[in-house]
């Protein structure tokens, strides 16, 4: 199996995400941002992505290694972003080519349900207050200190 290409895709308002293309039909999905720099990162997942075109996607650390030692200045964010998700997207073409999820080639699952971060969109208040009842209808956990806010609109 060969790497064929790399696919950014932005997704408004900040986020970006990569799709890893085999010759096998095989598409990994990563997340390669930081926050207010995503054409920068979408750059770097490009140059690193000549090193990756016809290699094999499942020598995840081998590339790892090679894309984060082999270059004179090593790490920062804007690396260490893009290959994140270039990692991350390798895992999960190693995943699906062996039928199991990732969770299980990182030494199995630690934990049976995941606190998610839930963001509350709006334009006006009312546009909050309708979104947060939402996300809290469908079992997501306030975690800020004081609620009082809210709780006035019977939430």
């Amino acid at each position: 199996m060969k790497i064929t290409r790399l696919e950014t895709i932005h997704v408004k308002p900040r986020w970006m995400f990569l799709k890893v293309h085999t010759d096998a039909g095989i598409v990994g999905l990563g997340e390669p941002v930081l926050e207010g720099r995503t054409q920068t990162v979408e750059t770097a997942v490009h140059e690193i992505g000549r090193y990756l075109i016809g290699k094999d996607p499942r020598l995840i650390e081998d590339h790892w290694q090679a894309i984060y030692r082999g270059q004179f200045y090593r790490g920062g964010p804007i690396l260490c972003s893009a290959l994140s998700g270039i990692e991350q997207a390798l895992w999960d073409i190693t995943g699906k080519e062996l039928g199991v999820p990732v969770y299980r080639l990182m030494g199995g699952k630690v934990r049976d349900k995941v606190r998610m971060y839930g963001w509350v969109p709006g334009e006006q208040t009312g546009d909050y207050i309708s979104n947060f009842c939402r996300s809290v209808s469908v079992s997501f956990q306030p975690t800020c200190e004081d609620l009082s806010f809210f709780d006035t609109f019977g939430c």
